[in-house]
């Protein structure tokens, strides 16, 4: 009984350690639960306190767009992580930076692969929200398209910072490709409006081209108007942010390759 006790203690010993030495695992335990409570609490508060009387259906009309228009971010992002976590998976990152390969070919590469599946997962999602909702995500007209290569664009920024995070951590930081995006999406207003949001968080919101984009998606399904200001702050919000991820992924690269990660990184 004792050492049945004894190697139960040691596995359980193991995975401890893991957490121990791996904050992205530790910080995992409590991100779901804390992540649903803020997007649904602020969901509510939308509910309770700012749909005016005989908007209903508007409301249901901005929660379908919003769940189609965040999954372009979601995609976009995961596309590339899942593709490049891929070749580590398969050792294979070592070999493709023997080859004549550069980075910002591996980058476009990437990107491409990612607009595929980003494409391809919506379409099917796209169709079943028209059949049983009746909701056509393209009604408002070509202006959505705008919205999609923006929310896109967005998804590859973001992408690229989980990148440079694997370059920096390893299979450690794995955990974030699955919870950074998601972890935008309380403050991203993709439900609700920006007033939902306490004063304090609002300016944090201001900075992600996704609070533009929705907060121009609900003023569209109002009133039918494109308020382009609002898109044009999300395009420029999403030049600066994709500067700084490719600073920072080509450093963290240049420091991989310099400490020989390139070979270890999935060992």
């Amino acid at each position: 009984m004792k050492s049945a006790a004894r190697r139960i203690w040691g596995l359980v010993y193991r995975h401890v350690c893991m957490y121990r030495r791996s904050w992205p695992r530790l910080a995992e335990i409590a991100y779901w639960p804390t992540l649903e409570l803020l997007i649904w609490g602020f969901t509510a508060n939308f509910f309770s306190r700012d749909i005016h009387a005989g908007s209903p259906i508007l409301a249901g009309a901005a929660l379908i767009a919003g769940v189609l228009l965040w999954e372009i971010v979601l995609r976009a992002q995961i596309g590339v992580t899942l593709s490049f976590m891929e070749e580590i998976w398969s050792r294979n990152l070592g070999h493709l930076f023997v080859s004549p390969l550069r980075p910002a070919e591996l980058v476009l590469a990437l990107l491409a692969v990612s607009a595929i599946r980003t494409c391809i997962g919506l379409l099917p999602a796209t169709i079943i929200a028209f059949l049983l909702y009746h909701y056509d995500l393209f009604a408002p007209g070509p202006v959505m398209v705008l919205f999609f290569f923006n929310l896109l664009f967005m998804g590859w920024w973001v992408a690229l910072g989980i990148v440079a995070l694997l370059f920096r951590y390893g299979a450690g930081a794995e955990a974030l490709a699955w919870t950074i995006a998601f972890g935008i999406t309380p403050v991203a207003c993709v439900f609700y409006p920006l007033a939902s949001l306490p004063a304090w968080l609002q300016p944090v919101a201001q900075a992600l081209p996704a609070a533009h984009i929705f907060e121009g998606l609900r003023a569209l399904l109002l009133n039918g108007h494109t308020d382009w200001g609002q898109l044009a702050m999300a395009a420029w919000l999403n030049m600066l942010w994709m500067l700084a991820a490719i600073a920072v992924f080509g450093a963290e690269f240049r420091r991989a390759r310099i400490l020989g990660a390139l070979i270890s990184i999935g060992e």
